[in-house]
């Protein structure tokens, strides 16, 4: 299965024509219908529609097909319908005409200090008439398919290079990790060695060049607990094992956002844990490196779904 981000974008218009007598045609208005999403990185599935009031009927319907395909994100649905035509004003038909006609001296008739309906009043009610008179059944959902369509696409191509991305940082932290394992055993003995000639001197200014058995258990006694202070062992082990799983989510796909970021938080605390043992500068370096790979894949884990 791909993997897919959380954020994209997709679009669609429908235009659709007005019936007109035979002789209008050329004035024939079109109506089109447009429709947007919009989505962002969530950790839950949030819809948000912004709708005319032609389209609010769609919601329900709109609702359960986005979240048939989609599992995560913040979702914005935004549609918008517009109506225009070669002369790019509505048509006033005489009916509607008479209706407004006996609207305005109805209400002149009670109320005699109203203002007449001007032509501005009139194109604006002869839109919202030929706005509403239009049945948008047969066309939302095909459109919201189409749509739909299009954004899971455009998720997919950007979770397929947020996928990349990652198995590329996999790789440079599976690098650093083995920089960082031979570091160890060098680290271990030299700090042995350092133990033995500290107590070798210290011996030879107190009791002369012998170096008593004791002191020389003790010395290494100091040494294999300083050992077991530096060791990285089941750090670097662990890391690995998160690098494994890592790689096997990605390249499986499908919801895996989520077990992706707890385990960008078990590289971090196994990269802070090899920072705080560290006794010499390169495994100081390694560490930081580490942990300069992980946060750029936290970042990029937080977008895919």
């Amino acid at each position: 299965m791909p993997v897919y981000s959380m954020t994209g974008y997709a679009s669609a218009q429908h235009s659709t024509a007005h019936s007109a007598p035979e002789g209008e045609a050329r004035n024939q208005p079109v109506t089109q219908l447009g429709l947007e999403v919009r989505s962002v990185n969530s950790r839950f599935l949030d819809l948000t529609f912004r709708l005319p009031e032609d389209l609010r009927q769609f919601e329900p319907a709109l609702r359960e097909l986005l979240g048939s395909k989609l599992k995560r994100g913040k979702v914005e649905v935004r549609a918008s319908v517009e109506t225009s035509s070669t002369s790019s004003i509505p048509e006033a038909t005489p009916k509607l005409l008479q209706k407004l006609n006996a609207a305005q001296d109805n209400i002149r008739a009670w109320l005699p200090s109203a203002s007449p309906l001007s032509v501005a009043d009139v194109i604006r009610l002869a839109a919202a008439e030929q706005g509403t008179s239009r049945d948008w059944s047969a066309d939302v959902m095909p459109l919201a398919e189409k749509v739909l369509k299009e954004l899971l696409s455009a998720r997919q191509r950007e979770g397929a290079r947020l996928a990349t991305m990652l198995l590329g940082h996999i790789a440079q932290l599976r690098s650093l990790a083995e920089q960082a394992g031979p570091l160890v055993p060098k680290l271990v003995e030299q700090q042995r060695t350092r133990f033995m000639e500290r107590w070798k001197e210290a011996m030879a200014l107190t009791e002369g060049s012998t170096l008593p058995e004791t002191a020389q258990d003790r010395a290494l006694t100091e040494a294999t607990a300083f050992a077991i202070r530096i060791d990285v062992a089941e750090e670097i082990t662990r890391l690995n094992s998160h690098l494994d799983e890592l790689e096997r989510l990605i390249k499986k796909g499908g919801e895996i956002g989520k077990r992706l970021d707890f385990l960008i938080q078990e590289l971090h605390r196994e990269a802070n844990t090899m920072g705080s043992k560290s006794a010499a500068l390169e495994l100081t370096h390694i560490s930081v490196d580490m942990k300069v790979l992980v946060e750029q894949m936290r970042e990029q884990v937080q977008n895919i779904e």
